[in-house]
């Protein structure tokens, strides 16, 4: 039988405990035990960028993540960026801008922009182009991508105007 450690963090502004393996990684928990299925499960390695949440917001692959290092900190998923109801400007760009075909690899595109977003509020394409590197789109919506990211941006100043 494995060790069991009570970990405390705050999951999308939600204070949790939970007792696991310490070295169960994120994403298993967020998937499993907390059935957040809006983080997705790709690689496993930390090369692909599937499983990108915030970390006191700053963008990471919850893949390589053992619950152990989440205590105290604060977990932002693709689940507490938005809702359906009211979707965060940057998923609402992404929907605007269909810049999702099969959709795999969007939510952790959106939590990496959101990272980037939160340290800067008018990046350079060369500061989207960085904060998207360790994603893998597969379809190739690069593009659509970009673009998407850049009509968050505008979306995020109008809405703080």
């Amino acid at each position: 039988m494995t060790d069991q450690a009570l970990v405390q963090f705050t999951i999308n502004g939600r204070a949790i405990e939970i007792a696991l393996d310490p070295q169960t990684k994120l994403v298993h928990v967020l998937r499993n035990d907390l059935k957040l299925k809006g983080t997705r499960f790709g690689c496993g390695t930390g090369h692909c960028g599937s499983c990108t949440v915030l970390v006191d917001d700053q963008p990471a692959q919850s893949c390589d993540l053992p619950l152990w290092s989440l205590s105290g900190k604060h977990v932002t998923t693709i689940e507490g960026l938005g809702s359906i109801e009211t979707p965060h400007p940057i998923q609402e760009a992404f929907i605007d801008e269909q810049a999702a075909q099969c959709g795999y690899c969007i939510n952790g595109m959106m939590m990496s922009l959101a990272g980037l977003l939160k340290k800067t509020s008018n990046p350079s394409d060369a500061e989207l182009i960085a904060a998207l590197d360790r994603h893998l789109c597969r379809c190739g919506t690069h593009m659509r991508i970009l673009k998407a990211a850049r009509r968050a941006i505008t979306l995020l100043k109008e809405a703080s105007a």
